[in-house]
């Protein structure tokens, strides 16, 4: 980890070059109600260059200091603190523990921080929706100015997000060891809860599932798992999850766990009885052709937007061929008549955010696909309970998603291991494969 660490900042720090230096924050806590906060969770880039996890930080880079500098500012010793909240490191530990070149108390940043950014002619830093830090870092700047007497600053502030996000979105090999445990984990409580469905009466009793199943192994949501039934599968970011589980309807979930700073994202869909109706079956598995479509997409050299290309064309397809969709297959896509039933994009991103770092676009084009990104693909048909679609159709919301690797011609799907074939779904209900 300490090596992983270490290389990052050196890429970072040869990126944004001598005349330069990296300020990023730590995350900030939030309240929940009152005098309560949300679990406290490390600012993803922050984290991704110092594996420091404490709150009221913040870290810097000097690359033109001697081999580059890392420093770090955290909150200093306190017992009576550590009594209520637990450890603080301390500076003292953080640049032993944490390979800083040099740690400082937080509380003497604005002594110590213009002295560290003067004559630097770049300061790079992701203030872009953070006002507060953007006023302090003018203030730093003005502090440096003072003393060296000088009265404009040749000083440009600038986000660091572009340099930073574009290094993590390609991922390392411990990188993508971390992701394919996290979607491990995440596999194994989609199993166990699908095998349970028929034993429960509410979405909120298999959300309480998956997410036993994640704690277990020391994992935690990382986002706020979607379990829609019947009409609720139909909603895309469906999360009241208090609805009765009705037979005869399919349930549709979309759960992943976050385990050592990455997360994993998977939907699978299966009827609640444990049988496909005919027309569940038909819808599902367009969907499941569409997936297989564009999994087969996701290679070196090809564009981001080749896997969504391949989902589109074979959903329109499938619904021409049952009816619900009319006409010629390449005029239908054209004046995209099939976004009434898919009206989403078939991937985004993941890593240390489920929806993670890194443009989709540069220059106004699509990018190309490179070793080491991960993405997800997940097409999926909705369809609402409009007169003009036949009730046998009415309500039924299908969407499959797998985390795919990006591996030269081969892709890798990282979650390959939970099964999604209709006939596998319904054994595992059936409890014949258990």
């Amino acid at each position: 980890m300490k090596s992983d660490l270490k290389k990052r900042r050196k890429i970072v720090m040869e990126t944004i070059g001598d005349d330069s230096v990296l300020i990023i924050p730590s995350a900030q806590h939030h309240k929940r109600t009152r005098d309560v906060d949300y679990p406290y969770r490390q600012d993803s880039d922050f984290y991704y260059l110092t594996g420091f996890v404490e709150s009221d930080s913040l870290m810097m880079l000097i690359p033109g200091r001697k081999n580059g500098q890392f420093i770090l500012f955290c909150k200093d010793k306190d017992p009576l603190k550590e009594r209520w909240d637990g450890p603080i490191a301390g500076p003292i530990e953080a640049k032993k523990d944490f390979n800083a070149d040099q740690a400082y108390a937080i509380d003497k940043i604005d002594e110590l921080l213009p002295n560290l950014i003067k004559e630097k002619k770049l300061i790079y830093a992701p203030y872009d929706n953070d006002e507060k830090l953007f006023l302090r870092l003018k203030k730093w700047v003005q502090t440096s100015d003072r003393s060296l007497k000088t009265k404009n600053s040749k000083t440009k502030i600038l986000n660091s997000s572009n340099i930073l996000h574009e290094i993590r979105l390609i991922k390392s090999e411990s990188e993508i060891r971390k992701m394919k445990k996290a979607a491990k984990i995440a596999v194994d409580a989609h199993r166990k809860t699908m095998s349970k469905v028929t034993t429960f009466k509410y979405e909120y009793e298999l959300e309480a599932e998956i997410k036993y199943e994640f704690a277990k192994s020391n994992s935690t949501s990382s986002y706020i798992p979607i379990v829609g039934s019947g009409k609720n599968s139909c909603v895309l970011h469906y999360n009241s999850n208090n609805s009765v589980l009705n037979d005869g309807d399919l349930v549709l979930i979309d759960a992943g766990c976050e385990t050592e700073f990455y997360a994993s994202d998977i939907t699978r869909t299966y009827p609640v009885n444990g049988r496909f109706t005919r027309e569940q079956k038909e819808i599902y598995n367009i969907v499941l052709d569409a997936q297989k479509a564009a999994i087969s997409q996701v290679r070196r050299g090809n564009k981001f937007s080749d896997p969504h290309d391949a989902a589109v064309i074979t959903i329109t397809q499938g619904l021409t061929k049952i009816g619900l969709l009319k006409g010629n297959i390449s005029d239908l896509i054209e004046k995209k008549k099939y976004t009434r039933f898919f009206m989403h994009r078939t991937s985004h991103w993941i890593g240390m955010d489920v929806h993670d770092v890194g443009d989709y676009m540069i220059d106004n084009e699509w990018r190309s696909l490179e070793n080491g990104m991960v993405l997800t693909i997940e097409p999926g048909i909705y369809i609402d309970d409009s007169e003009d679609i036949p009730e046998e159709y009415r309500q039924i919301g299908v969407r499959i998603e797998d985390m795919v690797l990006v591996n030269n011609g081969s892709p890798e799907v990282i979650t390959y291991e939970l099964e999604k074939e209709a006939n596998e779904i319904e054994e595992i209900i059936n409890n014949e494969l258990n």
